[in-house]
């Protein structure tokens, strides 16, 4: 074999894999690399400010420092500047977090917007590819400020510190700004950019972003409130959802005496009885030592796991849901709606896929504000409050608004302008890809989606059909409002009368006897206090039977699972 043939193997470091497939990881072309540069270190700032229960105030700004091309819409180096008011970051973890790969907080099993914990790497990665210039982290944890200038030694996967500055914090300032350059075309990206802050000051309502781009062009999103959700706890896995890697090294750094205590201590849900009932079930004696399981004992018991039933839901304390309220705020502030629009925000119960714990939310929104935005439905996708801008016909959320959602049942015509916003938070979201853009199909997921829209479509229902009935109410009072004071003084001439009839006495009848009728067709009745009680009313055009039980089917099966 000739020195030409042989060949050649190395092992890469996790962000020299990176660097040469950083396609895998949403950087594919200028455009989408800047759009996720920018959201990567945005909802870092967001995680921050969070995890301390502080409203972030957020600041972006895109400064064009050169053209590549010379061309409106060339790629161009970009200085990236993004302030915000968290936790900061000790200055002994700066180097690592920013310029290490796979170093980092998120690896937890509690609920968190990044999944691999790479994002903020991955920009700072790309800027350095692209326009060899460091990255400058400046951060406060209340005390001193601590300002890096670093760069990634790709082989080693190790940062490079090439200056480090102690500077006094006589305002008690906390936080962290990162600067970094990146290669990228922001006019083919700019209308998702916006789009992109806009969504996220949407489930974020109590978040102040500001953003400045390239033309000094001044972008502000004020919060709508300062109440937060409540933050995810840290929790222990969950039985369905180990794996055989998992369990073994749990197995070598466990402190109990027997299999029956490392049940208990290592995971959630699993007490004295349980403990027993599921060894029992998997064939393992409880007295076993953990550390005399061999191979095949820990496939075994792994593959028990996965089909024991007793086992209690995992626990939902790791995720944190927007809420109903917030959810609503947020849909509010950004779509400016008015008293005049309809919406409804549901949140269903903590459901599970595969032993990871999820919740959905969801919200309808239909009235005049949204005629202006088009006809048909408008989707807006968010997993753990991220907003998903691409893929949408891949996604599981648009299969269920398109196929599993009959909408003729809640009188929703193909042309009714409709907003439908769904919200998945989980310890795992089911992404089909790294990019992080679409949801998988995953059965559990996609019965929680419809169920969810099905729950505030009922609400819009009652909407849409008092909306007809108000319509053809106006249409019949102008009617009556053009032509009765043409019949009344007809009838003045016709009688010899001089005193032309009360014209505006009978409309005000006719509007009483209007809306008695729409307050007894929609089941309004008052009682002996005189409030009123609301009874769901029929479906304004005739709704097949087979739709009706299926929906009902739908939602017995949901209450015994309940």
């Amino acid at each position: 074999m000739t020195q030409s043939q042989e060949t050649e193997y190395q092992a890469v470091s996790p962000s020299d894999f990176f660097y040469r497939n950083r396609e895998i990881a949403g950087f594919s072309n200028p455009s989408r690399a800047i759009y996720v540069g920018v959201r990567e270190i945005l909802e870092n700032s967001l995680d921050a400010c969070e995890s301390a229960q502080i409203p972030p105030e957020i600041y972006v700004r895109l400064t064009e420092l050169s053209s590549s091309s010379g061309g409106e819409n060339g790629t161009a180096v970009y200085l990236l500047r993004i302030q915000d008011n968290g936790t900061g970051v000790p200055s002994e973890e700066i180097p690592a977090c920013f310029a290490q790969v796979f170093y980092g907080s998120k690896y937890t099993l509690k609920q968190n917007r990044g999944t691999f914990g790479m994002g903020g790497k991955m920009t700072i990665l790309y800027g350095q590819i692209t326009t060899h210039k460091p990255v400058i982290v400046t951060s406060s944890t209340g005390e001193e400020i601590h300002e890096f200038e670093m760069m990634m030694d790709i082989q080693k996967n190790q940062p490079q510190v090439l200056r480090h500055t102690m500077l006094a914090n006589e305002k008690g300032w906390r936080g962290t700004i990162v600067e970094l350059q990146i290669e990228g075309d922001y006019p083919r990206i700019m209308s998702r950019m916006i789009e992109y802050i806009r969504q996220t000051a949407m489930v974020n309502p109590y978040a102040d972003i500001t953003f400045v781009d390239p033309k000094n062009r001044l972008y502000r999103f004020e919060r709508g409130t300062t109440q937060m959700p409540p933050v995810p706890q840290r929790v222990k896995p969950h039985p369905h959802g180990i794996d055989v890697e998992t369990l073994r090294r749990m197995l070598l750094v466990t402190r109990a005496r027997d299999m029956k205590g490392f049940m208990m201590e290592h995971f959630q849900g699993v007490g004295p009885k349980t403990a027993e009932k599921f060894l029992a079930f998997a064939g393992i004696k409880h007295e076993t030592k953990p550390v005399s399981l061999q191979s095949d004992d820990i496939v075994k018991l792994v593959r028990a796991a996965k089909e024991f039933q007793e086992f209690y839901r995992p626990d939902a304390s790791c995720l944190s849901p927007i809420g109903p309220d917030l959810l609503e705020t947020g849909i509010r502030k950004e779509l400016n709606l008015t008293d005049a629009d309809f919406i409804k925000t549901v949140q269903r119960p903590p459901a599970t896929y595969s032993g990871y714990p999820f919740i959905v939310e969801a919200a309808l929104v239909a009235g005049p504000t949204i005629r202006k935005i088009g006809n048909g439905i408008t989707l807006y996708r968010f997993a753990n409050r991220i907003p998903l801008l691409f893929d949408e016909s891949s996604c599981v959320t648009y299969k269920v608004i398109s196929k599993d959602i009959n909408w003729r049942t809640y009188n929703v015509q193909q042309e009714t302008p409709l907003v439908v916003a769904i919200h998945l938070c989980s310890t795992k979201i089911p992404y089909k890809s790294v990019g992080k853009e679409f949801l998988a199909d995953q059965v559990e997921v996609e019965k929680e989606i419809t169920n969810a829209i099905r729950e505030a479509a009922r609400d819009l229902r009652i909407f849409i059909s008092r909306s007809v009935k108000l319509e053809k109410q106006k249409h019949r009072l102008n009617i009556f409002g053009k032509y009765l004071p043409k019949i009344a003084e007809f009838s003045m001439k016709l009688g010899d009368r001089t005193e032309m009839p009360d014209v505006q006495r009978l409309l005000d009848e006719i509007m009483v006897v209007n809306q008695k009728e729409e307050d007894e067709e929609n089941g309004v009745e008052e009682n002996g206090n005189g409030e009123e009680n609301g009874v769901l009313p029929p479906p304004e055009e005739e709704v097949p039977e087979e739709e009706l039980e299926e929906e009902l089917k739908e939602e017995k099966i949901d209450g015994e699972a309940d």
